[in-house]
């Protein structure tokens, strides 16, 4: 083969290369087998709130399993069968990675909802014994009229202390969900990770820990390597969740190089669960592959 043309054949191969990784077409063994699911270096859990809308509940849960996932998560167990998650979960060999203990309202940023949010963290706690899972997210609220970030800050941590023995006992991890206010949650209180690391600090419990959604992350701050690294070095991501920017679609759909990130996370030894709390831009299918093509590197 000539110098030319051997140039020519390493050009087009590199780009035949990429494409596949932006597709999700084909490189990894993951689709070898039509499960997209099942990845060679990070464990996904896929939201099942966001993916498959259109099935009832514990449908979505099957079709997780089909495309070969080993975990989903999903948002507040309450208005759901959790016997028949749970008995389902188990009998597919899925796990239940992490849900919602606490949303956005009543905010936890206020100590007039502490005794509820301490009575809430008890039930759901029995709950995720039921699932057979060992994390919780809980969310610090929207901004209180008449109260600084600051105090709303204060009281979060106030609120957690008082939860934190309950998490402790029940060896469940709650895990604290800074947001994004550019984009999806104006007039929310908590965003960023230097923050949500200070709340943590404060806190100073095994037990409580941060949601560290890398697409909040992204919009707020940037620089999730370096940010990833400092949350790791401080051991206080609890879990991690991902979506590209802009669309809150699948990885490959947007600016965020996630190849990257995801190897980033698994270089400082995260070996957790990483949720999909994303939108599949067009099919589950297609976006279980582009998921397991971010997976490759």
């Amino acid at each position: 083969m000539s110098s030319v043309n051997r140039r020519s054949f390493l050009k087009t191969s590199g780009l035949l290369s990429a494409g596949a990784l932006l597709t999700g077409t084909s490189v990894s063994a993951a689709d070898s087998d039509n499960k997209p699911g099942k990845t060679p270096h990070t464990k996904f859990a896929v939201n099942v709130e966001m993916w498959w809308k259109s099935l009832p509940f514990e449908e979505r849960i099957k079709e997780a399993a089909k495309l070969g996932y080993p975990a989903l998560e999903f948002w507040p167990w309450r208005n759901k069968n959790i016997e028949a998650v749970a008995d389902l979960t188990q009998s597919l060999g899925i796990e239940v990675a992490q849900f919602t203990a606490w949303g956005f309202t009543p905010g936890l940023n206020d100590p007039k909802n502490h005794k509820a949010f301490v009575e809430e963290i008890k039930a759901s706690c029995a709950i995720a014994h039921q699932l057979k899972c060992k994390l919780m997210t809980v969310v610090g609220g929207n901004d209180q009229p008449g109260m600084t970030q600051e105090e709303m800050h204060q009281n979060i941590i106030k609120g957690l202390k008082l939860a934190a023995p309950i998490a402790e006992e029940n060896d469940i991890t709650l895990i604290l969900e800074p947001m994004n206010i550019r984009v999806d949650h104006k007039g929310h209180c908590l965003y960023g990770s230097g923050p949500s690391i200070r709340i943590c600090n404060e806190v100073d419990s095994s037990h409580v820990k941060i949601n560290w959604d890398l697409y909040h992350m992204h919009i707020t701050e940037g620089d999730l390597c370096g940010h990833l690294k400092e949350g790791i070095d401080a051991g206080q991501i609890g879990y991690l969740q991902l979506a590209d920017h802009p669309g809150r679609n699948e990885p490959g759909t947007g600016e965020i190089y996630y190849n990257r990130v995801l190897k980033e996370a698994y270089d400082l030894g995260y070996r957790g669960y990483v949720g999909l709390e994303c939108r599949p831009l067009s099919d589950e299918l297609t976006a279980a592959k582009r998921v397991a093509a971010a997976d490759v590197w």
